[in-house]
């Protein structure tokens, strides 16, 4: 169950327990870990600070709800009923589930309401998969035999989300399982775990049977080294790292279970002289800044062609001096703190390595201090101008808002910076011209482009996921529901 914590620290802080196979249990190691808000230090909660055991007896759990067909042989209208409960009763508790995703995040109140109110659209989404899942039939090849091809659960799913968008990205996985048929294990991170204890609350109300959605808490190269090893478990979904995704597919080899991996980026934004500079400004900075920068996929190597440089930056400049960092709770805030001690070390450290690098720094400079500053961890948006391909600030993924600009001649020189990466998880281009959009949307090695738009263009369900170092598998779309399905080829010979 979910307990009040009392206390002069934080009154409204709660302790969570782990949630396996339909209760709140204690964490067999005794152990906790308290999660305080990244914006005050203040108490957010305390969740348990779990072993393998614990991750054992969530992985046994969704192995025997699995294995008894309550869900797994359950009618695509029983699935189908229950995830779209599950988008109602997020809509329903949108305001205290953004409310606690914002204390964990440090993201700003309205950023928070959207993604809760994003998460309850995959679920109505993939509500209406679950209805649509079918196979082929192959009847004209041979006189007396019929083939068909069917689709089915792969069982047991491990999930391992990261921290950044932890309703939202967990949601990706998720839905699309239990449309499939699938129970699942999930180990958040411990910095927003209360989000995640908080849905699988709302999928056992929603009418889950006991077993289907499991959350274990504690560190990950314990609880979620178990998820990955696990011969009980069918398949891994893990978002994070690309050094974590290696270590995940290692882990998986054991029982060459199946595995997706939404990993790291460094994407490009390329900004052609014919654009529009002032809708290319804006997205620019939405999609480097977007969550403090803390973004898989974002535009975090802006290439702008020379024609139109000094007046594209003079704008993106001004308009990034215009960011209101602050505590995500006031309204007029536009970024929050990074999400941690060792988060804002990091973005400190790429900071000065920049300058050291030779780049060109336009704004910014490292950690906010003073007043309100001093009880939080926040840092201040930072554009490098100058910037060569080949440094560190360009090559390796930051994850804060640190933003590295290049220039370009023509097409073939953006395509060759923007490919030149070990990355390919998303890219971005800036033109009104038809052909330049599309050689360049073909050309770049990425698992999404996004033409005159960044994050996105009003499409949410097109399949995401990586080229290269940035993962395996897609999410979202059908792709994302098939990769919780086993393909069997049934092959009829009439007697």
């Amino acid at each position: 169950m979910v307990i009040e914590t009392k206390g002069a620290d934080a009154p409204s802080a709660r302790a969570f327990q782990q949630f396996i196979g339909g209760q709140w249990v204690a964490g067999a190691t005794g152990e906790t870990y308290e999660r305080r808000s990244p914006a005050t230090g203040d108490l957010v909660e305390t969740i348990p600070w779990g072993g393998v055991e614990d991750a054992r007896r969530g992985i046994d759990a969704a192995r025997a709800a699995f294995d008894a067909g309550t869900w797994s042989k359950a009618p695509a209208a029983q699935r189908a009923q229950v995830l779209r409960t599950v988008a109602a009763k997020l809509r329903e508790q949108l305001l205290p589930l953004a409310q606690l995703l914002s204390k964990e995040v440090g993201k700003p109140t309205n950023m928070a309401i959207a993604e809760v109110a994003m998460a309850a659209d995959v679920y109505d989404y993939y509500a209406g998969l679950a209805l649509d899942i079918r196979g082929d039939a192959i009847t004209n090849y041979a006189p007396d035999a019929v083939g068909l091809t069917v689709h089915e659960p792969v069982g047991v799913v491990g999930v391992i989300t990261p921290w950044n968008f932890p309703l939202l990205l967990i949601s990706w996985k998720l839905a699309p399982a239990l449309a499939a048929g699938c129970t699942v294990v999930a180990k958040p991170s411990e910095f927003t775990a209360g989000t995640t204890f908080e849905l699988a609350r709302i999928i056992a109300e929603a009418g889950a049977p006991a077993g289907v959605i499991n959350v274990v808490t504690g560190p990950g190269n314990v609880v979620g080294a178990e998820l990955a090893a696990s011969a009980k478990v069918d398949k891994v979904a893990f978002t994070g790292s690309t050094a974590i995704g290696k270590t995940i597919m290692q882990a998986a080899s054991g029982n060459l279970k199946k595995i997706s991996l939404e990993l790291g980026g460094k994407s490009p934004n390329v900004v052609f002289a014919d654009a529009n500079i002032d809708q290319a400004v804006g997205g620019s900075f939405f999609g480097i800044y977007l969550n403090t920068g803390q973004v898989c996929q974002a535009g975090s190597r802006l290439l702008v062609q020379e024609s139109v440089k000094d007046e594209f930056m003079a704008k993106l400049t001004a308009f990034t001096k215009t960011v209101k960092v602050g505590n995500p709770e006031d309204p007029s805030t536009t970024m929050g703190p990074v999400i941690n001690e060792a988060q804002l070390e990091k973005v400190v450290r790429y900071v000065h390595l920049g300058e050291e690098e030779g780049a060109q720094m336009l704004c910014g400079g490292g950690r906010l201090t003073g007043d309100a500053y001093d009880r939080g961890l926040y840092v201040q948006p930072t554009i490098f101008d100058h910037v060569q391909n080949s440094m560190q600030i360009a090559q390796e993924e930051i994850f804060g808002p640190v933003l590295s600009v290049m220039t370009f001649k023509d097409a073939d020189e953006a395509l060759r910076i923007a490919n030149d990466t070990v990355y390919g998880l998303a890219a971005a281009v800036w033109t009104k011209n038809i052909d330049t959009a599309f050689k360049m949307a073909k050309g770049i090695q990425a698992g999404t482009v996004w033409v005159n738009a960044y994050h996105s263009a009003g499409l949410p369900y097109m399949p995401y996921g990586g080229y290269k170092q940035s993962g395996i598998g897609r999410e979202l779309g059908h792709e994302g529901l098939e990769e919780y399905m086993e393909t069997k080829a049934i092959q009829l010979k009439l007697a």
